[in-house]
């Protein structure tokens, strides 16, 4: 190291020590001994510039990382009823859980009510079904939303599950603008992904500004969308291209943000992240390191954030559902400790951990609890919160971390290409010439071909297959929960006043028709009890239906 750099490092590493020193004489470090479990102390961070906190966050978005404050473990969870969702809620927070995570049923994704046809033994199967507040209601009954952050993962509808979040909120007394969480909305990866849309990708990105413009005024503690990156894994890509993929979205929107009026600064510093955390260790680490260099230089360098939490990347972390084996399933719980322990080294804000079964079902009581255990042990257990960035300065973490950024500047500069300067342009672009869907089914492809061929060794799947007993205790979701839920809607329909109903519909329908803004009408129509299916429809009136193109 020359004296120059010399010079700079010890810059930055006073720089880092004040800011350090700071948050631990205002009590901000957690009342723990930070040494190991022989007694041995430890400093918060090892290593060379940049530090923790400090451009381009590469080393982790805060000074004193997990010293001050835990990831959230954010247990996902929903099936059945709301009531029974309302049960397993309470469950994960009695046992340590700090924040909620809410799976919906596939109808309610889609934006389809329980007793639409195409619901049709579906009711409560992957999630929770929500037709109406009186559901959201139930759902969250009896837990403080002004002391718990939740996520809810949803897209097409976010909007309208948004309203009824806040209307349930409001109803108990706590105020929009103290609500802690965020909503997924994310709906570019749906396209390229996942498939959960309703309308096109232009009118789409209309309804997710509206939801930033709102909640840059209304919600200030809300992240207005999670950009997602784990469902593009579970459909077959390689890391790099989760990577690539996700932070692409991410600029995306914020040039949609910014097109449609909104500052750079006032958007950006609202975007949160969800990644997955993969079997291949060392690779997922640097793929976590690589998207918060990646996003705080281009937030910095190409769109002229100033404000510093525009170039954090600050985001949530599960571990590979698609990893998970039928066969053996006990093994999973290795699979999922390994992949929580990564996320950990890799610095995420909020952690879900997969519960062993649910290759097979969704998870058990016991199931769930085994997995918020298993990151509770890597929190308190292995020492790897007391330091930031514990593996940065290894060589083979730092190539790997410029290898997964180097393959993702290759994609951006291909999307730019498509949109002739525009990201933004690239992504509807790659959405409708099937460029994303093709790279995600070679890559998986490629994947299961080396399994089927014995070169790619899964345990418990192509080698190592004595010992599966089966596949023991499931959660089962009966059609006494799809007829329970009928009935349920149905009393809903009768005692509501039809009228305001549709008032209240046709008020959403202007909404989109004109440049309004479409949450202040959703929220007046959810209080109405008009149905997540009659909302999306007074939309699709005015947006039309997407349809795929066939890729040949």
């Amino acid at each position: 190291m020359s004296s120059e750099e010399t010079s700079n490092d010890d810059a930055a590493k006073a720089q880092w020590q004040a800011a350090y020193d700071e948050l631990a004489k205002a009590g901000k470090l957690r009342d723990v001994p930070f040494e190991t479990m022989s007694g041995v102390p430890v400093d918060p961070v090892y290593g060379d510039a940049p530090y923790p906190g400090q451009y381009p966050y590469t080393r982790g978005v805060y000074p004193t990382m997990y010293r001050s404050r835990l990831w959230t473990m954010r247990m996902f969870a929903g099936f059945g009823t709301a009531e029974d969702t309302n049960a397993r809620f309470k469950d994960i927070l009695r046992n340590g859980g700090s924040g909620l995570s809410t799976a919906f049923d596939m109808p309610t994704l889609m934006g389809r009510d329980s007793d639409s046809p195409w619901a049709k033994g579906e009711v409560g199967r992957c999630g929770v079904a929500v037709d109406t507040l009186a559901d959201m209601e139930d759902l969250y009954a009896d837990i403080d939303l002004g002391a718990v952050s939740t996520s809810m993962t949803i897209n097409g509808p976010a909007a309208i599950i948004m309203a009824m979040y806040i209307a349930v909120a409001e109803a108990n007394g706590v105020a929009r603008s103290d609500l802690a969480g965020t909503i997924q909305s994310d709906i570019f990866k749906e396209y390229q992904a996942q498939k959960e849309y309703i309308y096109p990708p232009r009118p789409s990105v209309r309804i997710i500004t509206d939801m930033i413009r709102y909640m840059n005024v209304e919600m200030p503690k809300w992240h207005p969308i999670s950009i997602s990156g784990y469902h593009i894994r579970e459909a077959g890509s390689t890391a790099a291209q989760e990577l690539a993929f996700t932070l692409a979205n991410g600029f995306a929107y914020v040039e949609a943000a910014v097109a449609a009026g909104v500052d750079v600064d006032d958007c950006a510093k609202r975007l949160s992240f969800f990644f997955n955390s993969h079997s291949d260790f060392f690779e997922e680490i640097g793929k976590f390191r690589a998207a918060r260099r990646i996003w705080a230089r281009w937030m910095k360098e190409r769109y002229g954030a100033k404000n510093e939490r525009s170039m954090l990347c600050r985001f949530h972390t599960q571990t590979a559902g698609v990893s998970l084996t039928a066969q053996q399933p006990e093994i999973n719980i290795a699979r999922v400790a390994i992949q929580a322990l990564a996320g950990a080294l890799g610095g995420t804000q909020s952690l879900h951990t997969d519960s062993y079964d649910e290759a097979m079902a969704l998870p058990t009581e016991k199931a769930a609890r085994i997995a918020l255990r298993t990151q509770q042990i890597v929190a308190h257990e292995t020492g790897v919160t007391n330091v930031a960035d514990p593996l940065g300065g290894s060589p083979y973490v730092e190539w790997m971390t410029d290898e997964m950024e180097r393959q993702a500047e290759a994609i951006f500069a291909h999307l730019d290409e498509l949109g002739d300067g525009s990201i933004l342009e690239g992504v509807y672009a790659g959405i409708e010439n099937g460029y994303f869907v093709g790279e995600i089914a070679d890559a998986a492809y490629r994947f299961e071909r080396e399994v089927n061929d014995d070169k790619r060794i899964i345990v418990g799947v192509n080698a190592f297959t004595d010992g599966d007993e089966g596949q023991g205790e499931l959660l089962r979701i009966g059609n006494e929960t799809e007829e329970l839920q009928l009935k349920r809607l149905g009393e809903v329909k009768k005692r509501r006043d039809d009228a305001a109903v549709a008032s209240a519909l046709a008020a959403v329908t202007a909404a989109a028709e004109s440049d309004a803004n479409l949450m202040p009408p959703l929220l007046d129509a959810v209080r109405t009890y008009a149905t997540v299916e009659e909302l999306a429809m007074a939309m699709e009136s005015v947006f039309g239906t997407y349809v795929e193109k066939a890729i040949i």
